[in-house]
């Protein structure tokens, strides 16, 4: 199993930016970061693949960018120009066997994540 814990989270005004960070521990295919609103399904927003490409979903593209420090053994999303429409409890993912490990797939298919953190808040006001 994969330990993640995530940090980072808070709130700021429209057009801000933001940095989430993700301790990783243990054997993980890929990692990424999906998000929950209340009364909406789980999104994935971004994710590093098993052979190192990034992928992310349209609504974030060219906004957000996904890294990882290996010497760290931590994960990062970079967020600009937040919008009110991100706000959300942000979830770092992952998972030895996950289903898509390789394909951008896993931006539509957040549920195929066998692991993931407690989440951070957050929050965008206009």
């Amino acid at each position: 199993q994969v330990q993640l814990v995530e940090s980072g989270g808070g709130s700021v005004q429209a057009g801000g930016s933001l940095t989430l960070s993700c301790n990783v521990s243990g054997q993980s295919c890929m990692v990424g970061w999906f998000r929950v609103t209340p009364g909406k399904e789980r999104e994935g927003v971004a994710a590093i693949l098993g052979d190192g490409r990034t992928t992310y979903a349209d609504s974030v593209k060219g906004r957000f960018t996904i890294s990882q420090d290996n010497a760290k053994n931590t994960l990062y999303l970079q967020m600009d120009n937040l919008k009110p429409e991100d706000t959300a409890m942000y979830y770092c993912a992952g998972g030895q066997y996950v289903r898509y490990c390789y394909t951008d797939l896993i931006i539509r298919r957040p549920y195929e994540y066998t692991d993931w953190g407690q989440g951070t808040q957050v929050t965008v006001s206009s």
